[in-house]
């Protein structure tokens, strides 16, 4: 369902209204539009379900193809986009959650997808009203749709102004999650490795063989 900018305009003005101010005052007389269209804009992913962003941009590439990008980090048969920026609104209070990092690490089949794609899909999975646990749910099922591999893992580091700004007010905190799908989730050595890489380490092979 495409986002509705008439009706967003119209709930606004009422807003202005309700907090005791005149709408059609010189400062806020085209801020109902000026609001809707930036609704579009950060909301956009909710005219898409996660099946139509996989589809969207599920480009991928023969893994036997030789890539040279300096975004694109191997360890083994991993692949990790790590430290994509993204925003999002929560969901209880419509507050911002911001200075968000993403990393996904996933393990191919016999095609990659585009680097520049996984970002792409972290940022659609973030323009909706959302949780933090859920961004890194909806990314991680969107991969495995447009990759067609089941072996996902995202880790999501980010503030909450409804943290931050009000209620409990502690400006400096964050809120880390992680979601793991197939192996990520059975094999301890696979995720120790996609751990070490988020802090830029590595492990011998032998020694995650040993774990």
């Amino acid at each position: 369902m495409a986002i509705d900018q008439e009706k967003i305009k119209h709930h606004i003005r009422g807003l202005i209204e309700a907090l005791g101010d005149d709408p059609d005052r010189e400062g806020l007389v085209e801020t109902p539009d000026r609001v809707a269209r930036m609704y579009a804009e950060v909301f956009e992913g909710m005219n898409y379900t996660n099946k139509e962003i996989a589809d969207k941009f599920n480009k991928t590439f023969s893994l036997f193809v030789e890539e040279e990008d300096e975004e694109l980090e191997r360890i083994g048969d991993m692949v990790i986009v790590r430290d994509i920026d993204i925003f999002s609104y929560c969901e209880h209070h419509m507050a911002l959650m911001y200075d968000m990092k993403v990393s996904v690490a996933y393990i191919p089949k016999d095609r990659v997808i585009g680097l520049s794609k996984i970002a792409r899909i972290a940022d659609m999975c973030a323009k909706r009203l959302q949780l933090q646990e859920r961004i890194g749910s909806d990314i991680a099922e969107v991969m495995q749709l447009a990759t067609e591999c089941e072996d996902v893992a995202v880790l999501i580091e980010g503030c909450h102004s409804c943290m931050t700004a009000r209620g409990i007010k502690k400006p400096g905190s964050k809120t880390v999650t992680q979601t793991l799908r197939g192996r990520f989730n059975t094999d301890k050595s696979l995720l120790l490795r996609f751990m070490l890489a988020m802090t830029g380490n590595s492990m011998p092979l032998d020694l995650t063989e040993e774990l």
